[in-house]
């Protein structure tokens, strides 16, 4: 008979092939078991970066990935990503140890009790049923499209499991049952985009999650309306004509204004969270906003309907209710002239004022140096916006920002070892800030070890720049929000890649060079921006944040 283990092993290996994760005393058996099976295993350096990397390989493949710990100290050191990936409705299972079914020894903590207060849900293996249990709580994280951590009690571990019956993941439920709009709020929709004169598609993940893009086109066509994306769903139209890319803070001017101008606006799988609806400032008052989400209820005070379907059903039930547009009413047409300047932002100069690289043009003149098919993953941090701003991506799986459901960073190198896992035919491009990156440096081995092709861009402006910007702005010392200059292109070659350090434009060269090469191995470019180069949706935070201080008084 196999271990406990082993049987839990052998259960998720008919799932998923992937495993992220540090090795400890609470989950050694289980590697053991997986490695020695078809399992495909990531070693990382840091507990958190498992669960980040798990996290980013469902993101780009819309595949369950594993990431495993030992219980308490490896188990605490994930909370931060567990957080992002159960705020951020990601299907991720945690396996990690947990303490002894018969109760827990000096060094142990309640780690379910955790696991509730960040919002994922525990599933504890016992000897009877470890196969039947790893199956429920697959079946729940995909199910409820969230984060589930699966707990192996430590004196179960190397335990015989109990026969059990032949079981399948399809034995156990997996249709969320999402209703269908009532007809009635059908026909009410229909109304409302039949009688607009500016009708807007905004769609985001959820739409991608449908697989909604076929459905959202057609309507968008039929209506001759524009539409747009969320920064989770970038070019989910596949560049349709009349598209305006990204809204909210990391649009272009043209494209908040053609949306500021909409009378209806269909939002379908989209959250409109305060950076997407630019603080409330993204529809005019006057626009009838109708949001279609999966949540329970309408998730912005904004919306005037909210239904509660699948985008992609919603999408499809609309087809035949609304009218086909006459050439002169199609407000696609209309603004043909505009529409070319939807993908323009600010250039910026070479050289900011205070001598440093402006972090517009880096990122303005990478977009041309950076292979086509790519995939992007963000920290977080000031710098954030300039990949989705001026960087160009094949489709929604090649844009990903793990840590901004949580509002965390440090969490980029991580995520750019799951995407080298789910994407190893393109280069991987990290865009991370200093403070992020130092953060998760442990981890910078292990892109460098995995990462078939990959392009890491630090915009070092030697600060928390966020910070710099939100506080030091308005007053607050800045010392604290300070960083001593690192040479980070030095510490990349040491650790193996191929790295310079960016003063100008020109010293690129060494990049454009590797990528003519053909772009193997991994190369990092430690570039020195300018802190005072403040993008535009950090103005619009500091916007809000006045704009508040004012009503308190």
């Amino acid at each position: 008979m196999p271990t406990v283990s082993a049987a839990v092993s052998r259960a998720l290996l008919t799932c998923t092939s992937e495993i992220f994760g540090v090795m400890g005393n609470g989950n050694a058996h289980f590697l053991d078991a997986a490695v020695r099976s078809d399992f495909r295993f990531t070693a990382v350096r840091h507990e958190s970066a498992a669960v980040t990397a798990a996290d980013a390989y469902f993101r780009i493949t819309g595949k369950l990935a594993i990431a495993t710990t030992t219980y308490g100290a490896g188990f605490s050191n994930a909370i931060t990503p567990l957080a992002e990936a159960a705020k951020a409705r990601i299907p991720m299972v945690l396996l990690t140890g947990d303490q002894p079914s018969t109760g827990p020894r000096p060094w142990d903590i309640d780690q379910t009790a955790i696991n509730r207060a960040v919002g994922a849900t525990t599933f504890v293996v016992d000897a009877q049923r470890p196969m039947a249990i790893a199956f429920e709580a697959v079946a729940h994280a995909l199910r409820e499209r969230t984060a589930v951590v699966l707990a192996i009690p430590y004196d179960l571990v190397a335990d015989e499991a109990a026969e059990e019956a032949a079981l399948t993941l399809a034995d156990f439920t997996l249709d969320p049952g999402y209703p269908s709009a009532a007809p009635e709020l059908l026909k009410q929709a229909a109304t409302t985009l039949n009688g607009a004169k500016r009708p807007l598609l905004l769609y985001g993940r959820g739409a991608r999650l449908a697989d909604a893009a076929p459905a959202i086109t057609a309507l968008a066509d039929t209506l001759g309306a524009l539409s747009s994306s969320t920064v989770l769903a970038p070019n989910l139209l596949a560049d349709r004509h009349g598209d305006l890319g990204i809204t909210g803070g990391f649009s272009s001017p043209e494209t908040a204004a053609l949306i500021q101008e909409a009378d209806a606006v269909l939002v379908l799988g989209a959250s409109l969270n305060q950076f997407t609806t630019r603080f409330g400032d993204l529809f005019n008052d006057g626009a009838h906003v109708i949001q279609v989400d999966v949540a329970q209820a309408a998730t912005n005070p904004r919306v005037d309907a909210f239904i509660r379907a699948d985008a992609g059903e919603m999408a499809e039930a609309l087809l035949p209710l609304v009218t086909p547009r006459q050439d002169g009413s199609r407000w696609v047409q209309q603004v043909q002239d505009r529409l070319e300047k939807t993908g323009d932002q600010e250039p910026g100069e070479d050289i900011a004022p205070d001598g440093l690289l402006d972090p517009r043009a880096v990122a303005r003149t990478l977009d041309t140096i950076i292979p086509k098919n790519r995939v992007v993953v963000q920290d977080g941090g000031h710098f954030i916006g300039w990949g989705p701003m001026y960087w160009g991506v094949p489709g929604p799986h090649a844009l990903n920002l793990v840590g901004t459901a949580y509002q965390s960073i440090g969490l980029g190198l991580a995520s750019a070892v799951g995407a080298g896992a789910a994407a190893p035919e393109s280069t991987i491009v990290l865009a991370s800030g200093d403070g992020g990156f130092l953060m998760g440096l442990a981890d910078l081995e292990s892109v460098i070890r995995s990462v078939r092709s990959g392009i890491i861009v630090i915009y070092n402006d030697a600060a928390y720049g966020a910070e710099i910007h939100q506080y030091g702005s308005i007053g607050l010392h800045e010392g604290p929000m300070l960083i001593p200059e690192v040479d980070f292109a030095a510490v990349a070659r040491g650790l193996g890649a191929q790295a310079t350090k960016v003063r100008t434009l020109e010293d690129l060269g060494g990049l454009r060079d590797w990528v003519a090469q053909g772009s193997n191995g991994v190369f990092l470019v430690d570039c020195r921006i300018s802190p005072e180069v403040r993008a535009p949706y950090m103005s619009e935070v500091l916007e809000a944040n006045r704009k508040a201080a004012a009503v308190r008084g």
